[in-house]
């Protein structure tokens, strides 16, 4: 179909050199990842509109295809390295509150949009720590979705627990599988007791990972999948050895490895203590170790999975990330995408309940930040958050923008097969080794120009460094011993 795609202002009709862009990646490489945008206040604010219900329904006509997801932002305590809209302990006195204003919002989307007629191809449920959540009430959120949309067959429904509650409740994941959730993920993260103490994760031990793992499997949940993190100050290659092998030995599904991304997170000084090849390290540790294991992932691609032509990822995450498919966002600072439009809901900002429960009040869609996006920020978005699975695809691409990878990232795609950095394939664009290795700076090749400004702007390392970063080979004996 046609889009009315907004003009791109000045700064977004730009035009970089792609080696530079390249190097500006690599040089801020805790900053270009799949979050995208950067420095969203200088680089989208010229696309940012009132946040109405008639800007909503105009976004959303003629999308029928969609997936969901709904955010319970609560948690017993907020991990040092969370970055997402998430509420503490003290907050837990307005879950219910907040569990009937989710059932209003849901409600006031279904009268904008008519959502009945439109077919969800993913739904997921997150958080914080939605399994906090009595299971009658998961139930409620469930059944409501189910009325308020079809279901595409072969839709999966995820949600995320933690080792703790997994462990000491089998009959809440005995209820899961009953409401038809098909797949379950819990946050392993690390298991070094120093690094959990700083992390404030304590008391989730090993022995309380396969009280929770035997749990989920008496329950019958289909796919399980357990969460890494590698990244972290201090974090050495013997350690995560240690909970890559413990993780194995759970024998889930699927393994996601999440990189420490420390922006917006109260551990956000330490970035500084953690150089880009002592990440590559701990990558490759995890590659080699998940492969030896029988789990695979294309380069660059973070979730492993051991089941045949399995993603590893839900339904949810495949359609969005992969495909480029529209997403509508639930709860407190939640995100949603159409094909022109992504915006946040009330709390986004700061992080507090109290914003989007005055909008459900009023009944109002509760939306904090609405941007109307021209087409090449869209396309950054889009790719940006293909890296999750190592590639761009093509045909995806070229169904939502009109327009092929090679036409709109000529020079960046001569760049990256010149440089060995990507492969075209069949059906996608997809990192080597060799650029999964350098996959901050090929990252930023396909951001919007605004966005690539600020990363060449933004300040630079000494001259050796960043040599040592582009040609990472030089020094593979650094990692010989681990």
């Amino acid at each position: 179909m046609t889009r009315a795609w907004r003009e791109p202002s000045a700064a977004d009709a730009q035009v970089f050199d792609p080696e530079d862009v390249f190097e500006a990646g690599l040089r801020n490489h805790h900053i270009s990842n799949t979050a995208y945008p950067i420095a969203h206040q200088r680089t989208w604010r010229p696309y940012r509109v009132r946040p109405d219900a008639e800007v909503v329904r105009s976004a959303w006509e003629g999308l029928d295809n969609l997936c969901l997801y709904v955010h319970i932002p609560f948690c017993e305590t907020r991990c040092s390295f969370c970055e997402y809209a998430v509420v503490e302990r003290d907050q837990l006195p307005f879950l219910q509150q907040y569990l009937n204003d989710l059932r209003v919002e849901l409600d006031l989307y279904r009268e904008a949009l008519g959502s009945r007629s439109r077919t969800l191809h993913g739904f997921d449920i997150g958080g914080g720590t939605p399994s906090l959540v009595p299971a009658d009430e998961i139930a409620r959120i469930v059944e409501q979705a189910r009325a308020s949309f079809r279901f595409a067959p072969g839709s999966d429904i995820s949600i995320e627990t933690t080792p703790r509650i997994a462990a000491a409740d089998p009959e809440k994941m005995a209820a899961y599988r009953k409401l038809g959730i098909q797949r379950i993920s819990m946050g392993i993260q690390v298991i070094e007791p120093d690094l959990l103490r700083v992390l404030k994760r304590a008391g989730n031990d090993a022995s309380v990972h396969r009280r929770a793992a035997d749990n989920i499997r008496a329950a019958g949940l289909e796919r399980f999948n357990v969460d890494l993190m590698y990244g972290f100050a201090g974090q050495s290659p013997a350690s995560w050895r240690a909970t890559l092998t413990h993780a194995i030995g759970l024998a889930p599904e699927q393994v996601t490895l999440y990189r420490m991304r420390y922006k917006l997170t109260r551990i956000s000084q330490q970035a500084d203590q953690v150089s880009l090849d002592s990440v590559r390290r701990l990558a490759r540790i995890a590659r080699e170790l998940l492969a030896d294991a029988g789990y695979r992932a294309n380069p660059g691609k973070n979730t492993f999975s051991r089941l045949p032509d399995d993603p590893g990822t839900s339904s949810y995450l495949t359609r969005r990330v992969r495909f480029g498919m529209p997403y509508l966002g639930l709860g407190l600072g939640a995100q949603s995408s159409t094909h022109t439009t992504i915006c946040y809901n009330d709390g986004a900002l700061g992080k507090n309940l109290l914003p989007y429960r005055r909008s459900i009040e009023k009944r109002r869609l509760p939306l904090q930040d609405l941007y109307d996006l021209p087409r090449r920020q869209m396309m950054a978005k889009m790719c940006a958050v293909s890296f999750y699975f190592g590639e761009i695809h093509s045909e995806a691409f070229r169904a939502k923008f009109g327009v092929s990878l090679e036409q709109a990232f000529a020079a960046e795609q001569a760049f990256v097969l010149q440089q060995g950095l990507m492969e075209r394939t069949p059906t996608a664009l997809r990192l080597t080794p060799e650029g999964a290795e350098q996959v901050n700076g090929v990252i930023a090749l396909f951001f919007a120009p605004s966005v690539q400004q600020y990363l060449i702007e933004r300040g630079s390392e000494q001259a050796e460094n960043l040599h040592r970063n582009r040609h990472p080979t030089q020094w593979a004996g650094e990692a010989a011993h681990v």
